[in-house]
This record gives C-alpha cells, structure tokens and sequence, in this order.
C-alpha cells in the first residue's frame, strides 16, 4: 500500500522521532510510506495535488491538529496519531477543537500513547469512542560503546574527580514547552552548597529567541551547562553514566528519553504532569517532583540512597520491557494500517 505520512519533523522533537519510527514498522511490512512535514503545506488543498499526483492509497497523520486538519475531505482513508500537545493544549482552543473533532469523524482509527490520553479525548470528542487505540511508544536504546565519558564532560567543563560526581541531565529541544530553565535557580543553590552536583542540558536549537533566553539564563546559574545536540548512540551511552534523567516539561504526550533512561537502567526524576505521570509511578518507576524544591530534595535523596536508586532501576527497567515493546509497537501499527485497506472488521 503506498501511504503518505504527515507528521511534524522538526528535527529531533518526539514527534519526528516518533513518525520515522512507525515508518520503520510499516515499510518493515511492505507499504510504500512518504514521511513528510506538515509544515510544508498551508491547507488541506495543497496535499489534495500531493496526494493525486503520487497516487497514494492511504495516510497517516502524527498530531490531530497540525497533521490531521490536512487529510479531511479527500475521500483517501486515514488514521492519526495524537501528538500530545493535540489533546494537552490544543483542545483548549474552540476553533481548533472543532478542527479536531472534524478529523476523528472522518478518521479510520487513532492512536493514545496512554489510557489517561484516550480518557481525555474522550471527554472532548465522545463520538470517536471505538475508534481510539492505546499503545505505548515502543523503545529501543543503542548506547555507543565507543563513547568517552571524560571528553563529554571536558566539553561540558566539568572539571571534578570522577569518583564522587553527580551528574544530572536533562535531555530536550529548546523550546518553551520544554521548560528547561524550571529548575536552575534551585539547582544552583544545591551547587553552591554541594559542588560535585552538575546539571547538563543536551538537546539541539529548536528555537532560536527562546535558545537565547536559555543560554543567559544558564550563564548565571551555577553547576548547569548547556551542551548542543549528540548522536543517539552517544547521548545513551552518556545517559548511562548519570545519576538521573531529569524532564521538566509543562507537557509532555509521552517522553521517549524517559523510556529510555528506564531501558538504560538510570533513574527518572520528572515533573509531575498528565503524561510524565502515566509512565513513571512515584516511588516505584522514577520520582515525580510538583516545584523545584521538590526536585531538589528528591535529588538529594537519590544520591544518598543506593537501595531507593537500585529498586526504581529495577523497576523502570520491567516497566519499559513489559509496557513499552518494540516489537508489540511493529504488530499494532502493521495490523491498524490494514483498515485502510478494508481488510480488518471494526
């Protein structure tokens, strides 16, 4: 089946990750499937030329609004994918929410990252009941085992002895909902007065003025760098050598570099919202924090307590092997394509 994916492919976010992803699993199954940027066109007339002039079958869309809104009235099946900021943000706005519903009438199928997810959607679009599917994400990590951990931290000067240093990172595009300026000012207190803990910000410019209000705000902050975007394999191998994974984030649909430091075997500390909170268990899974103090003693009893950072590996690690399948991922989405074609019964 010759499909068109559209997707938000801003480099490096969730999503783009997400959609190259699923991609991955369809065309592992034998579909034709073009990945492309929603931000590439202005309405859904523009994809009306796309989709007659390469005569595809079926579509896919990553985020009900940015994506979906382009696959309406075109008379090609289609199924979506919520994006996270579709259903946390989006819904909140009356026009946009009329878009939405629009798009899951005439949609095959969707797709909710979590119960609470598809819960949500249900209360703002009761009509797409028996349409909606949960799956996790699926994870699968590729540490680098070439990496050197002494020449990431000179790149972060950092200059302390190994032995007794607390490395913290934080791993987001630098974007607002990201919030990755939430917890300096708390972090630097916690620096000043332990000066082995660091915190270090990886991830790539995904806005510039904002990057730039991050960069003067991390000049000032004591104990936090901030370091450009890795290679995947070397951002694992990284991630292996912290005390913890830190998410910040005012929204999140479901964080894949959390499910990843699980798979990793680090510790999760992330603040405690709707999508962070439908992955990691408090106390059990990772350590879910309401305000920067919080994160702070929380942090603190991280690296004081080998027997609480040696259960919640144990545990994030069962977690992601149970919930979070790869190949569980590959299966749903082969089988959910196949509507598109007619061949599967509601």
């Amino acid at each position: 089946m010759r499909l068109l994916f559209l997707a938000a492919l801003r480099a490096h976010t969730g999503n783009a990750v997400t959609a190259e992803r699923v991609r991955g699993h369809l065309e592992a199954a034998g579909h034709c499937c073009v990945l492309r940027d929603a931000s590439d066109f202005a309405s859904p007339a523009d994809v009306a030329d796309l989709l007659e002039a390469q005569h595809f079958e079926g579509a896919l869309a990553l985020h009900l609004h940015r994506s979906g809104r382009l696959l309406q009235g075109h008379g090609v099946p289609f199924g979506v994918i919520f994006g996270g900021t579709d259903v946390n943000e989006d819904a909140g706005q009356e026009e946009k929410k009329e878009v939405m519903g629009r798009v899951l009438q005439e949609a095959r199928f969707a797709v909710a990252f979590t119960d609470s997810m598809k819960e949500t959607v249900l209360t703002q679009w009761p009509h797409a009941k028996g349409k909606i599917y949960v799956q996790s994400q699926g994870i699968a990590t590729t540490p680098n085992a070439a990496f050197d951990w002494n020449s990431f931290l000179e790149r972060a000067e950092i200059h302390q002895s190994t032995e007794n240093l607390h490395v913290f990172l934080l791993v987001c595009g630098l974007r607002r909902v990201k919030d990755p300026v939430y917890l300096l000012d708390a972090f630097s207190e916690w620096h000043q007065e332990e000066p082995n803990v660091y915190m270090v910000i990886v991830g790539p410019e995904v806005d510039p003025a904002f990057t730039r209000e991050v960069r003067a705000r991390v000049e000032r902050a004591r104990g936090v760098r901030l370091l450009g975007e890795m290679p995947q394999g070397d951002l694992h191998a990284a991630l292996r050598r912290c005390c913890a994974l830190v998410n910040s984030s005012v929204s999140e649909g479901m964080s894949a570099a959390i499910l990843e430091a699980m798979d990793l075997e680090v510790p999760v500390l992330a603040r405690n919202i709707p999508g962070n909170a439908a992955v990691v268990t408090h106390g059990v899974t990772g350590l879910l924090f309401a305000d920067p103090q919080e994160f702070v003693c929380l942090a603190k009893r991280l690296v004081r307590d080998p027997v609480l950072e040696k259960a919640l590996v144990a545990n994030g690690r069962d977690y992601v092997s149970r919930r979070h399948s790869w190949a569980v991922e590959r299966d749903t989405y082969q089988h959910l394509v196949e509507k598109l074609e007619g061949h599967v019964e509601e």
